[in-house]
This record gives C-alpha cells, structure tokens and sequence, in this order.
C-alpha cells in the first residue's frame, strides 16, 4: 500500500513538472512573438516616420522626445533647445520580419552621420543623430554597425552619431504623428527646401 501511495506521488510530482514545462515553453514562445522596440533620432522625426514605416516588419512608428532632462516636454519646448531632449522615432517592429541589423541599415541611410548637433537644415543638439539601445545585444549591434562604416572609410570626417543607452520616450503631440501623410504637400516642400534628399544622395548615393 506505502509503495502504490509512493507510486502515485511520484506520477503526480512528474505530471507537475510536465505541466510547469509545457507552461514554461508556452511562455516563452509567446515572447518570442512580442513585438521588439528600437529608438532612432535623426533629426525631423516627420522624416524618420517615412524612412521606417515603410520597411517590411515595422509594425509602427511614433515620433517622440528622449534624451533629455525634462519630463512630458512639449513641441515648443523641445524645439527651443532647452530640454537636453532629441526629437526620435520609436519603432515596434516583428524580429521575425526584420531583423534590429537592418533597422541600423536603414538609419544610417537616411541620417547624416558626420555633422554635430545637426541635420540637414535642423540646427541645435535636439536634431542630433543618436541610436538609443534598449539592451545590450542592440547595443552590440550599434557599436559593429558604426564601426563597420568607420573601417568602409566612407566619410572622410568622424562619424559623431550618439550611441547611448535608450531613456525614458515621451510621444510627440499627435499632430505630428504620421504628419507626412496627413499633410503630404507641407511634408515634401519641407523636405525639399531643408535638402534631406539631396544630402543623403551626397553621403550615400542616390540608389
């Protein structure tokens, strides 16, 4: 009788063990199928929005504040340069579509690595370049895509993009959200007339 007691314990501890398992593995495929999240500044993030949401796997693109010293900063007040604060993209993305590499590729891409404190006819450290890692595999991955330009020699100037450690993102007003699809004409002559397009097909050619 002590054994089948003993018998029946055992079965029940390995079903446990089973079940937790199964849990553990459920678990850790549900994970996997959580969207990852990347920051970028790169100046105009009205720019940044259109460069991203167009890669296959971003889910979505939120232009926003981060960097800085100032809780909930507003448009007006990042603008004014006060904030420590750059304007940023925030991108959800499918890591099982788009791999974190490529979302650096497009970046580097569409930013101008090699002047300080600036973009295009954006001028003040809120327009600053910088790629925000949110763990220390991105990070990795920053720090070998930025030196794979630096060995390409590429530029013939230091590449002063901002690798740093992601900080808290605070969303941009939504009028800014998606603004160059709600207000494609005021969006493209912006772009034309800060010559984005024409300084990138300097840095990087016009493919």
């Amino acid at each position: 009788m002590n054994v089948l007691r003993l018998c029946g314990y055992l079965c029940a501890a390995l079903l446990l063990l089973l079940g937790a398992s199964s849990l553990s593995s459920i678990s850790q495929a549900a994970e996997s199928d959580q969207p990852a999240k990347a920051t970028f500044a790169g100046g105009c993030f009205w720019c940044m929005e259109e460069a991203f949401e167009s890669v296959p796997g971003v889910l979505s693109v939120t232009s926003g504040y981060t960097g800085g010293h100032l809780p909930q900063p507003s448009y007006a007040q990042v603008s004014a340069g006060q904030t420590g604060h750059a304007e940023a993209v925030e991108v959800l993305y499918d890591p099982a579509r788009v791999s974190y590499t490529k979302l650096l590729e497009v970046f580097w891409h569409n930013i101008d690595p090699i002047t300080p404190n600036a973009q295009f006819c954006d001028r003040g450290s809120q327009y600053r370049s910088a790629i925000f890692s949110h763990n220390g595999e991105q990070q990795k991955l920053a720090e070998e895509s930025k030196q794979a330009l630096l060995d390409s020699k590429r530029f013939n100037a230091p590449i002063v993009t901002q690798l740093v450690m992601a900080s808290t993102f605070y969303a941009a007003e939504e009028y800014h959200q998606g603004y160059y699809k709600k207000n494609p004409l005021r969006y493209k002559f912006y772009k034309y007339n800060c010559g984005r397009a024409q300084r990138l097909a300097e840095l990087w050619g016009k493919s």
